[in-house]
């Protein structure tokens, strides 16, 4: 499957929303993937509890890493 939006963290869900509101703060909208309440919601458990993934478009990964390693 070819996408334009690229992984760029993970990590629980305290850290993922500093990293979100970052990029936003940054004109960058973050798609957030949060495998925990996702299953949650459809009655299952996860092994990795508050993972959640960001991802961003590809034409703003330099400026998302940027950001993350300045958050971090």
């Amino acid at each position: 499957m070819d996408s334009n939006y690229i992984k760029v963290f993970g990590g629980n869900s305290i850290a993922a929303k500093r990293v979100e509101l970052a990029l936003k703060e940054n004109n960058i909208e973050p798609i957030l993937k949060d495998e925990t309440e996702s299953a949650r919601l459809a009655g299952f458990g996860t092994p990795l509890p508050e993972l959640v993934e960001i991802f961003v478009n590809k034409d703003e990964e330099v400026r998302a890493l940027a950001i993350i390693t300045e958050v971090n």
